[in-house]
Formats: structure tokens, C-alpha cells, sequence
């Protein structure tokens, strides 16, 4: 049977999920606005980076958003690490994510903070394989939701900024120094990361499991084909890693598109978008038209990418890679239907 493609022209007409931005302001909505006219559906995802911007205040923002775009925006939740150390800890997390599931959190987030910043009382580090989070995950097992888990950093941010790949690294390591692996050679290294999420894995076969940010094993595909082999409970959002496929394709174009076509069923497409994006910041935008048009151009890109096969040059890679003219039926998984499998609750 003969492989259907989609074009440019189909961009705004095809029903997609940007399945991982960041809305947390009204400025925000022009980032909604945008989708509306670009076809594109929202999982708004909550994140816990500090106690200046609580799990609370995100997710009312997230329910006031569905209540004006009910048809855009949905949401994932996360929990506050304030207070891991108290005995009542776990117990409020538990009593929090069971009210955020029943108001219509689609998944819980944990970040990169679980492995590089929280302690225990023994002042050591936490992974997120310590037993303090075992009746979270059981709870999210017995909820049906899944965990959508940005653990570690890209393997960039163990180089020197001018040794790393892309560019969009070099810029948010460099506005986010504290992240900067290289910086603090004492800290688990990245191997270590990645074997305490996969460790995660091993131990709870049951956990559907979301990798952010292509799983932080965005610099080789083939790496990353290794895990989703092992875990059949993982999959990943390309948020804010596309450029690292794009980067393998400048040397591996064919080594990329037979990755996403074997493992169409494991890739969710995502960006990250947000207001206060390293890209966004770079260049200077700030009134809303400016970063409507960002938007759009951020997605319309990645749909070059992904439908087209014209040779493309991008702000964040150096040097030219054709777009990997994938057939429809792969783009509408990673357009949607993935995320309607991984996020059971956005099927509509």
C-alpha cells in the first residue's frame, strides 16, 4: 500500500496536541490564541522549580484557562518538595494530588530538582527511587494517570558551554548556571541520573511513564531506543529537544526518521513554550504579537520537520538537515494520538 504524506498547506487544518507549555500568566494567552489558529490542543503542565510559584497557584491558573478555552487547554499537575523532610509530608502530598486528580489533572510532573537539588535529612541528595515517593507512584497506578518525570538534564550540560550541541542549550545554561552540570563536578553525574530513572522503571513496570524532554537521552536516538525497548511503560515528549534531533540529522538523517518511524507509537510531540523561554529571551520579545508570531513559527517549523523534506536550516542547530518526511499515519501519533494514549484523559 502506497504511504500517504501531509504538506505545509495541511498545517492548520490537522487536528494536534502540543502535549507539553508552560501557561502561568494572562499574558500567556496569546500562546492560546495562537494554538486556536494553528489546530493545536494544550497540556498546560504544572512544575515544581521553588515555593515562589506553588503547585496551588498553577493549577487554579490551569482551571481558570479551562474554563475560558475548555476546548485548548488541559493540564498536568505536580507536588510541593517543601517540607520533604516532616513527618506529614507524604501524607499532604497524597491528600493534594488526590484532589487535583478528581479536579481533572490529565498527570503529575516531577522535575530535575529530585536528583540535583532536594536533600533528606541526612543532607544527601534524593533520587526519585527514594522510598518517600513509592505511595505516590502507587497512588498514581491505582488513579490510572501517568507520570510525566523531567529527570536529569541533557547530556550538554556536563560540557563546557561552547562544547555543548545546540544552541538552546548553550543560551538556558548559560542564563541558568545553577544547572550547569559541568560547573559542579561533585553532583551525580549524568550516568547517575539516568540510572536512577530507569531504576524507576525497572521497579514499577506498572507506572505509565512520560520522558520529558525526550527522556534527557536526547543526544542518540540509538541510546534512546534502548530504553523504550526495556520499559515498555515509557515513552517521550520531544519538548524542547527537537533541535537535538535535528542536530543527529544534519549526520544521521536516516538513522532519525527510521528512530521515529519504529518507535511511532512512544513519541509525543511537545515544545516547552513559555514566556520567559531562553529563545524568547534571546530575542528580546515582548508584545504579545511578537510572541504569537514566535509561536506559530516554533510549530510551523517543527511541522517542516517532521512533513516535509526540504533541506532546512534552524536558529538552535548549526548546519542544514532535510525535513524527514514521515507518512501521515506516524504524524498524526506524535500529533495527537500519542498523547491521547500516554494522557488517557485528553481523548476526546
Amino acid at each position: 500500500m502506497e504511504e500517504s504524506y501531509y504538506s505545509l498547506e495541511d498545517f492548520d487544518r490537522i487536528e494536534k496536541i502540543d502535549a507539553h507549555v508552560h501557561l502561568r500568566t494572562d499574558f500567556d494567552t496569546v500562546f492560546i490564541r495562537q494554538a486556536a489558529r494553528d489546530k493545536f490542543r494544550l497540556l498546560n503542565v504544572s512544575v515544581y522549580t521553588s515555593p515562589n510559584l506553588t503547585p496551588e497557584a498553577q493549577e487554579n491558573f490551569s482551571l481558570k484557562l479551562i474554563g475560558e478555552f475548555p476546548d485548548i487547554v488541559t493540564y498536568g499537575t505536580t507536588f510541593s518538595l517543601e517540607g520533604f523532610t516532616n513527618n506529614d509530608w507524604e501524607s499532604k502530598t497524597l491528600d493534594y494530588l488526590e484532589k487535583s486528580i478528581s479536579r481533572g489533572a490529565k498527570a503529575v510532573k516531577v522535575w530535575k530538582n529530585i536528583g540535583m537539588e532536594l536533600k533528606n535529612e541526612k543532607d544527601e541528595l534524593v533520587m526519585i527511587t527514594d522510598p518517600a515517593f513509592d505511595s505516590i507512584l502507587q497512588l498514581l497506578m491505582e488513579k490510572d494517570i501517568t507520570l510525566l518525570g523531567h529527570l536529569g538534564e541533557p547530556k550538554n550540560t556536563w560540557l563546557p558551554l561552547e562544547e555543548m550541541t545546540v544552541q538552546g542549550d548553550r543560551d538556558y545554561f548559560r542564563e541558568n548556571p545553577r544547572y550547569h552540570m559541568y560547573r559542579f563536578p561533585d553532583l551525580p553525574s549524568y550516568e547517575e541520573q539516568i540510572s536512577a530513572r530507569d531504576q524507576l522503571l525497572a521497579n514499577n513496570p506498572d507506572l505509565r511513564f512520560v520522558g520529558a524532554h525526550l527522556g534527557s537521552l536526547e543526544y542518540d536516538v540509538n541510546e534512546l531506543a534502548k530504553r523504550l525497548d526495556s520499559f515498555p511503560n515509557m515513552a517521550v515528549d520531544m519538548a524542547e529537544r527537537i533541535s537535538h534531533l535535528q542536530h543527529q540529522a544534519v549526520t544521521n538523517w536516516e538513522g532519525v526518521r527510521d528512530f521515529i518511524i519504529t518507535y511511532q507509537d512512544r513519541l509525543l510531540y511537545g515544545t516547552d513554550l513559555r514566556a520567559g523561554a531562553s529563545d524568547i529571551q534571546e530575542m528580546g520579545l515582548t508584545e504579545p504579537e511578537e510572541i504569537s508570531e514566535h509561536a506559530h513559527q516554533v510549530w510551523l517549523r517543527h511541522w517542516q520537520f517532521f512533513t516535509g523534506d526540504q533541506e532546512m536550516q534552524v536558529p538552535k542547530v548549526t548546519g542544514t538537515f532535510n525535513g524527514l518526511k514521515l507518512p501521515k499515519t506516524v504524524v498524526d501519533k506524535i500529533y495527537r494520538t500519542n498523547a491521547e494514549t500516554w494522557y488517557p484523559g485528553l481523548r476526546r
